[in-house]
């Protein structure tokens, strides 16, 4: 194993224990980041994340389709037209708070979008665009 492989799994290694440790506690959104960054082996870029969220990724929809091209205010579902909460971290407090949670959305939401699951990187970068919105 080379450092940068050691260091992923160790920071990766810290982040779920610390999840684990507090009880599914709350934990902040610059530590999820943390640990995707670690995963991907890379740092984030919101520039990427940006494009990404307001890309199709050859099918009818993007992340903006239902969270909106600025997702600082609320977004309604594409298709059931049920309400989302705004999804900048600056603008609701809830947002990348519970690593189960967020996984479990990213999961669900990349697959509606590009088909499949987003990679580490994908989420760092999503995520630290989100991170660079404020009010």
């Amino acid at each position: 194993m080379n450092q940068s492989t050691i260091t992923r799994c160790v920071a990766a290694l810290l982040l779920g224990g610390a999840v684990l440790a507090t009880g599914a506690q709350a934990v902040a959104p610059a530590e999820i980041l943390a640990g995707y960054s670690a995963q991907a082996g890379a740092p984030p870029s919101p520039a990427r994340g940006q494009q990404l969220f307001n890309t199709r990724h050859g099918g009818e929809w993007s992340c903006a389709s239902c969270h909106g091209a600025a997702p600082t205010q609320a977004g309604k579902h594409a298709s059931t037209g049920k309400a989302i909460g705004a999804l900048a971290p600056a603008f609701n407090a809830e947002r990348f708070t519970d690593l189960a949670r967020t996984d479990k959305w990213f999961r669900r939401n990349c697959n509606d979008v590009m088909g499949r699951e987003c990679t580490y990187a994908e989420k760092a970068d999503v995520l630290s665009w989100l991170l660079a919105l404020k009010p």
